[in-house]
């Protein structure tokens, strides 16, 4: 299979669908990989590092989509990106379509087969694409939160851990999965006063079995997301439903209650936020102000530390990547349940459920895509 890698075009968007070790991997079962120039640079990976592990270097975006059966990328196609996309074409990256109408009419539009990390299974029940870049995101929030908290940033001059004779911020993380468990291991590690809200006992035993006395758990209601985020210096959202729209744990009144100058890190925005005045921000423009409460809601957050995310998302992504190659995405998707739950547009309709309820769309079962 010809694969194809261009370079990501979001803001600041620096990570790339393939590192140089994975390309070999694919090489070596006689797949040809084509790298646009430059694809990997901002992260140490120049195109003597693709050729030497088998790529072919492409001068630009152009060649790459022309010429690929399978396009690998990290991000989202932009609009721009959108318009290369063909019939018969396979797509493997995050999606996040349930909050992105204009993006699903074009896929569907395009008549090419799109498969979503973020809605990949396995056998645990667990997400293995999105687990790595949760984790990114999860520690992430916790490091750029604590910056906003500071005077430089228009926070109220809070430390996060604060000091001996002085109290530590109030940390209050919607969401006990992988971004909320890592941001608590954040957050607990630097001192701070960390509450932990989930709807499900079994996760919130598990919080108190990995950090103990630590940290605080608590059941969400509404009573008790607006009695919290109305205390906290730091509301970290981390709320997720595969592949639907993230529901809106904060609301604009529980906003008015919160301390000036505290701070709201959405790391549910791919999928909408988890506030109904959060909106997509990017590293250039990552936060506003609502109310006197900073909103950062950067929808790539893990990009911001792109050689480390990368790696972790090559990791998790490859096995599929070379079984979608050396199979074709029919016999990969059959012969793999849990990849088949990645299945989000096909032949020009939407095969996933939770992302047709959301948009309110007509389903194609994904045995009938599999069977056409």
């Amino acid at each position: 299979m010809r694969i194809g890698v261009p370079k990501e075009i979001k803001d600041r968007e620096d990570r790339v669908g393939m590192v140089p070790g994975a390309v070999h991997e694919l090489v070596s079962k006689g797949h040809e990989v084509l790298v646009e120039h430059n694809a990997g640079k901002n992260i140490g990976f120049t195109d003597e590092d693709y050729i030497a592990a088998g790529a072919k270097i492409a001068a630009d975006a152009d060649v790459v989509w022309s010429a690929a059966e399978m396009i690998v990328k990290v991000k989202e196609p932009l609009a721009v990106e959108r318009k290369k996309l063909r019939a018969n074409q396979l797509l493997f990256t995050y999606l996040h379509l349930a909050p992105d109408p204009e993006q699903t009419k074009d896929l569907i539009a395009s008549g090419a087969t799109c498969i979503a990390y973020e809605t990949v299974t396995s056998p645990a029940g667990t997400l293995p694409l999105l687990q790595p870049m949760s984790e990114v995101a999860g520690r992430m929030s916790v490091q750029v939160g604590a910056q906003y908290l500071e005077n430089a940033y228009g926070g109220p001059g809070v430390l996060l851990g604060g000091v001996a004779g002085v109290l530590p911020a109030n940390v209050v993380i919607l969401g006990g999965g992988v971004s909320g468990t890592n941001a608590t291991l954040m957050a607990a590690g630097l001192g701070a006063d960390v509450t932990v809200v989930d709807r499900s006992p079994d996760v919130l035993r598990r919080i108190i079995g990995t950090f103990g006395t630590r940290v605080k758990t608590a059941y969400s209601t509404r009573d008790t997301v607006a009695k919290l985020v109305a205390q906290a210096d730091l509301v970290i959202g981390t709320v997720l439903i595969p592949g639907a729209a993230a529901p809106k744990l904060v609301t604009r009144d529980m906003l008015k209650t919160m301390r000036q100058g505290s701070v709201i890190v959405d790391v549910a925005i791919d999928q909408g936020g988890c506030t109904e005045t959060s909106k997509a921000t990017t590293h250039t423009n990552p936060t506003y102000v609502v109310d006197g409460v900073t909103h950062y809601c950067v929808a790539n957050m893990p990009g911001g530390v792109a050689r480390t995310s990368t790696f972790a998302l090559n990791n998790a992504t490859l096995p599929y990547i070379m079984a979608l190659a050396d199979k074709g995405w029919k016999k990969a998707l059959a012969d793999d349940r849990h990849l088949r739950d990645g299945l989000n547009v096909q032949g020009g309709a939407i095969t996933h459920p939770a992302v047709a309820a959301a948009l309110g769309l007509a389903l194609r079962p994904v045995e009938t895509a599999l069977a056409a």
